[in-house]
């Protein structure tokens, strides 16, 4: 696997509230396929407790967009260090990107469908993303399990796989063939997206999809978010 050399960077004087930065930067970046990190630890083990109890409730598959969620306790600072220019700086230079002056999404997932997952690659409007994953534990088996890919055709072809399981942190530069997916989970899967994006119109019109994906939801089912 060819990995990109190592750069330093100077943590920031203040403190974030939850994110472990220094594991971040600790983080091998690599560029097998595309330009990816894979971190361990980034959260304290002693905030779980208050984190899981502090995610939104929602009941439904998909993620949601952060507008339509209530930000509270834990959730809330973890939130607040995932919109750091911190973060951003540290992404640039790991993914060798400039996301400091680009508009940030942040969508939030509970609940996965087997019909999730499935191989991928994003969208040009977006320029990176990173995931943190909030699971206290994983089931045995590969289900669930993001898997970085060398091509569109099988999930056999792996250049990484990431355990959704507490305080692990993934994030990618999207390029042309930065495929990506995991094999089909049906079940709680907690995990906060954040998504850099080429402009506000991108931003806009990635929010109002996510909306009307919402409400559509709430139209067809008597269950609420």
């Amino acid at each position: 696997m060819q990995n990109v050399a190592a750069q330093p960077y100077a943590i920031a004087p203040r403190p974030l509230q939850l994110l472990q930065l220094d594991a971040i930067a600790r983080a091998q970046a690599s560029r097998d396929p595309y330009p990816h990190i894979v971190a361990s630890g980034v959260l304290p083990v002693e905030a779980a407790e208050s984190l899981r109890r502090d995610f939104p409730a929602i009941k439904k598959t998909g993620y949601l967009p952060l507008s339509l969620l209530a930000r509270t306790g834990a959730f809330d600072a973890l939130l607040s260090d995932l919109e750091s220019p911190e973060l951003a700086a540290l992404l640039s230079d790991k993914l060798g990107l400039n996301l400091s002056d680009k508009p940030r999404m942040i969508t939030v997932r509970k609940w996965s469908a087997a019909k999730d997952g499935r191989i991928h690659n994003d969208g040009e409007a977006k320029i990176a993303t990173s995931l943190i994953y909030l699971n206290d534990t994983w089931p045995e088996g590969d289900g669930g399990r993001l898997r970085v890919l060398r091509s569109d055709q099988s999930f056999d072809d792996t250049a990484a796989e990431v355990p959704p399981t507490y305080g692990t942190f993934f994030a990618f530069a999207r390029t042309k063939n930065s495929w990506h997916g995991h094999k089909p989970f049906a079940g709680e899967r907690r995990v906060i997206q954040t998504t850099w994006l080429r402009s506000w119109e991108d931003y806009e019109r990635k929010e109002k999809r996510g909306r009307f994906s919402y409400f559509f939801k709430r139209l067809v089912s008597s269950s609420e978010y």
